[in-house]
């Protein structure tokens, strides 16, 4: 019951209401609100604050989370490592969007066919780490940047390179461009880049497709991926390279626990995948 608690608490963390949280958990709001209820009871203090329709965390709830949410998923990780997987078990496999949509579409739909028990979810790279580590996913495929630390295996598949998208002539670099967030940790090290050229991110996007259409529509030249480029199909006169952005590229990697790859049904999807890079 205690484990359970704390899960409760790690999702109402990220999802900031308990009709939210209870839909994430497949359980009912008051469900969540009784998990809540019975974990402050066991540690004898208050983890939540009602503030209109959000919940608001304590001090308390914080310092807790901060201490045990790591460990709390590496357990849960570990947990899932020894589940065996029958031929009609669930295969989550935790995807970029844009690396799903420009690489794999294909792909998948050719081998769903053979596999009809494969789920398939997108997010962005730090939460694709954090599903992994977990358990909620079999295998990540992700771009961008990992943690210092973590418990998985990270095979790297290539280095995904950039392009500046616009509608009109780019004879030199432009002065502000359209970039995706940089906050994200994933992709922390082009602001780097981008300072050191003298660029200005004009605006930080949360989706690449949508900086390709801006700068299509005109609004400003944008950062974008080869994935981006080959999901919308963006006419090479619209795409331009400088010498100066070779270096602004991104990891790609396919990344799971090693035991996990044990798992035969695993073990294949992670080398399907993998030989569209070789």
């Amino acid at each position: 019951m205690l484990l359970e608690g704390i899960e409760t608490l790690l999702v109402l963390a990220e999802e900031g209401t308990m009709s939210r949280t209870g839909s994430r958990l497949y359980i009912s709001q008051s469900a969540v609100s009784k998990r809540i209820a019975k974990l402050e009871a066991t540690l004898g203090t208050k983890l939540i604050i009602p503030a209109g329709r959000l919940i608001k965390l304590t001090p308390d709830a914080h310092a807790l989370i901060k201490n045990v949410g790591p460990s709390f998923n590496e357990i849960r990780g570990l947990i899932f490592e020894h589940q065996n997987l029958d031929d009609q078990s669930i295969i989550t496999l935790d995807c970029s969007e844009t690396l799903v949509a420009g690489y794999l579409a294909n792909t998948l739909g050719t081998y769903f066919q053979k596999d009809k028990y494969i789920s398939i979810t997108t997010h962005h790279t730090p939460v694709i780490v954090e599903n992994v580590q977990s358990g909620k996913a079999s295998i990540g495929f992700c771009a961008g940047h990992l943690p210092a630390q973590y418990s998985f295996v990270a095979e790297h598949l290539m280095d995904e390179p950039f392009k500046l998208v616009f509608n009109q002539p780019l004879t030199a670099l432009p002065k502000a461009i359209v970039v995706n967030d940089l906050k994200n940790p994933s992709n922390i090290s082009q602001a780097a880049v981008l300072q050191k050229l003298g660029i200005t991110p004009l605006m930080e996007m949360d989706s690449y497709t949508a900086s390709a259409q801006l700068a299509l529509a005109g609004m400003a030249p944008a950062l974008v991926p080869q994935s981006i480029v080959k999901t919308l199909s963006i006419d090479d006169k619209y795409c331009f390279e400088f010498a100066e952005l070779a270096e602004l590229t991104r990891p790609i990697y396919l990344i799971y626990r090693q035991n996990s790859y044990k798992q035969p049904r695993v073990k294949k999807l992670v080398e399907t995948i993998a030989s569209l890079f070789v």
